[in-house]
């Protein structure tokens, strides 16, 4: 059975929006500073690291292993991540990182539309 056109979007789509992603982490201020110390700053960068290989493990799930509950994580992470970048913006406006991840979001809203909608509807299992 061949993987239908509206899933290999929300592949593709998820996939450059976690690439995006990744980059996003790489441009981010790492400066050590009194509050934020050397070690912080290298656990955060893994953290975010191992995320982005998990979700990319997530969105293999949904689009090749036909499984239904990874779009569901991808969606509320989704939410976690619009909140997180509300909030950073607000604090520190709109910096580099902050644009990538804009587009990052928008990437992953539409490739989540694209997995609920259209031939994509009958290909996920529960």
């Amino acid at each position: 059975m061949s993987v239908p056109s509206n899933v290999r979007r929300f592949e593709a789509l998820l996939y450059a929006s976690l690439m995006l992603d990744a980059l996003s982490v790489a441009v981010q201020d790492r400066t050590p500073s009194a509050e934020v110390t050397e070690q912080m700053v290298m656990t955060g960068t893994l953290l975010a690291g191992v995320m982005i290989l998990l979700l990319v493990y997530f969105v293999r799930l949904a689009a090749q292993g036909r499984k239904n509950w990874p779009r569901w994580v991808l969606a509320a992470a989704l939410v976690l991540s619009v909140i997180s970048l509300g909030q950073i913006i607000g604090e520190k406006g709109m910096e580099l990182d902050s644009a990538i991840e804009i587009v990052s979001c928008a990437l992953t809203t539409m490739g989540l539309y694209f997995s609920f909608t259209g031939d994509a509807q009958g290909w996920f299992n529960a």
